[in-house]
């Protein structure tokens, strides 16, 4: 069975193949948990090959892996990463790339960023996703080495700057500097850039280690006679290591992260382990165990007969064992309250309950203020993360970046029903109370077009076509002359937003028809 704890104790670092090559400390301890996160994510074939189900005492290796193949996932990881990255890039971040918003490599980068035909709003999406999963990567902006005489041959040639993610698996070496004005600069980092798996005849790696002065391609052999051969190594035009540490959340260890589904993906597994004793559960339960002497001849099957010797003790008859069916229900309740806690570490309760829950409106707000600040946290951090890359790319292309990128931070996670359901009854009580008020007619329009709105945007939009227009109370209006013509008119100024003094400053006629007095003459 695959350990996949904090603390590594397979020497061969969970068969990844990295046990020869120079690693980080922390990268030592924490492969094998990474490697459970992105399986956990992945799910099918992948989580099946981990080999994360519990292994009975005594128990055959057949039978192991067959109890393997016989168990569903029910991945809870993957629901969980794709609601908060669909939270985060529903609306496209503002990006006001300053003096590089024209600039024809930057055109091309956005449409593809990393050279795979992948835009820039993909890739970061992508990024997201990632260091949700592992809780950290780095993206590097590199450029091809290609000598061109003119610029216009650059462009043409598509010679630029282009980003790419490198996963905690593929990150062995790393180190932080504290440089005296407090902050933290990547002083180096070794990628693994190539590698074959253990099954192959030859393990050859390609590591690439990036330093402020040089670039350097190794090529590690760990059966050979010459273990390392330095294939390529030239200077760093930049003076400067141009990777992005990207976090989902930051820890006390620098470099490493913190999973936004470490807690989720150990639940996950504990409801896959259950789900295997329902399965087994179910498959004794319909092919119960029949207990019988070697003397007594028996047969399987509906109306088969059993021969029992003359001289059998009745106390050895055989007998069918068959398991409680109660157990079955129990397991159940079991994975609901497991998925329930999921749902409370996620705080997505509100949105991912398939069914009413008895959560109070108070509990319901509380949930979505608590996924809002969440999602707040990791908008900010992709922010910055994205700074860093423009800053990067801005340095192999000869300038600075002077732009700045905004994430959305009004993700309106509420219960849109509800808030619907409070405005209708200010609404109603509004109408039916004595003295009414414009004011609150008008805040009850404000929030329910913020309500309907999808982003600030939006709201901007509803704003300027409801704005109304300043009313003139310089111009004349025709004279009522009847009861008839006075209550159209001025329910037709009410509409407008006229207000009681306006009105009876355009129309002071209205009074002689709230008079005791004879009319006169209009």
């Amino acid at each position: 069975m695959a350990e996949y704890g904090l603390v590594n104790r397979d020497p061969e670092l969970g068969g990844y193949g990295t046990q020869s090559l120079p690693t980080h400390p922390e990268y030592t301890n924490f492969i094998r948990r990474w490697k459970y996160y992105i399986n956990s994510y992945m799910g099918g074939t992948q989580y099946k090959m981990g080999q994360y189900l519990t292994k009975y005492v005594f128990e055959s290796e057949g039978d192991y892996v067959s109890r393997i193949a016989q168990t569903p996932l029910d991945n809870q990881v993957k629901s969980i990463v794709h609601i908060f990255n669909s939270f985060l890039y529903r609306n496209e971040p503002k990006r006001d790339l300053g003096s590089l918003e024209n600039a024809a490599d930057m055109i091309a980068f956005f449409k593809d960023c990393d050279m795979e035909g992948r835009s820039f709003e993909s890739f970061m999406s992508e990024v997201n996703l990632k260091s949700s999963i592992y809780g950290h990567v780095a993206v590097l902006c590199d450029r091809p080495e290609l000598a061109v005489g003119t610029r216009a041959a650059e462009l043409e040639q598509g010679i630029r700057p282009y980003v790419t993610i490198y996963t905690p698996e593929n990150i062995l070496d790393w180190k932080f500097q504290r440089l005296p004005s407090g902050h933290y600069d990547l002083e180096y980092v070794s990628f693994l850039e190539q590698e074959e798996r253990l099954h192959a005849q030859a393990q050859t790696y390609y590591l690439r280690t990036w330093t402020k002065d040089q670039i350097i391609l190794e090529q590690h052999r760990p059966s050979a006679k010459k273990k390392v051969t330095v294939v390529e190594s030239k200077p760093n035009p930049l003076g400067k290591i141009p990777v992005t540490w990207v976090y989902a959340n930051r820890s006390p260890i620098r470099g490493v992260g913190v999973s936004d589904i470490g807690d989720i993906a150990d639940m996950q597994n504990a409801i896959y382990n259950e789900l295997n004793e329902i399965e087994q559960l179910i498959r004794i339960s319909n092919a119960p165990s029949l207990v019988k002497t070697n003397d007594t001849d028996a047969a399987a099957g509906p109306g088969a007969i059993i021969t029992m010797p003359d001289n059998l003790d009745p106390g050895l008859r055989p007998q069918l064992l068959q398991p409680n069916g109660a157990n079955l229900e129990a397991i159940l309740k079991s994975i609901d309250s497991k998925i329930q806690s999921i749902d409370k570490m996620a705080h997505l309760g509100a949105i991912r309950s398939t069914e009413s829950r008895q959560m109070s409106g108070v509990s319901r707000q509380s949930e979505f203020l608590m996924l809002d600040a969440k999602l707040n946290e990791k908008a900010r951090n992709l922010e910055l993360a994205e700074e860093q890359i423009f800053r990067n790319w801005a340095l192999w292309a000869g300038t600075v970046f002077d732009g700045e990128i905004k994430y959305g931070r009004a993700f309106h996670v509420r219960d849109k029903n509800l808030d619907m359901e409070l405005l209708k009854k200010a609404s109603e009580t509004q109408r039916d109370a004595a003295n009414a008020s414009p004011q609150i007619k008008k805040i009850i329009d404000l929030k329910t077009k913020e309500i309907l709105a999808k982003d600030e945007d939006e709201l901007d939009d509803f704003e300027e076509m409801t704005k109304v227009q300043p009313l003139d109370v310089t111009q004349a209006h025709t004279p009522m002359t009847n009861k008839d013509d006075m209550v159209t008119h001025m329910r037709s100024m009410i509409e407008q937003g006229y207000t009681d003094e306006q009105i009876k400053q355009l129309h002071p006629e209205i009074e002689q028809f709230f008079s005791n007095d004879p009319p006169q003459q209009l």
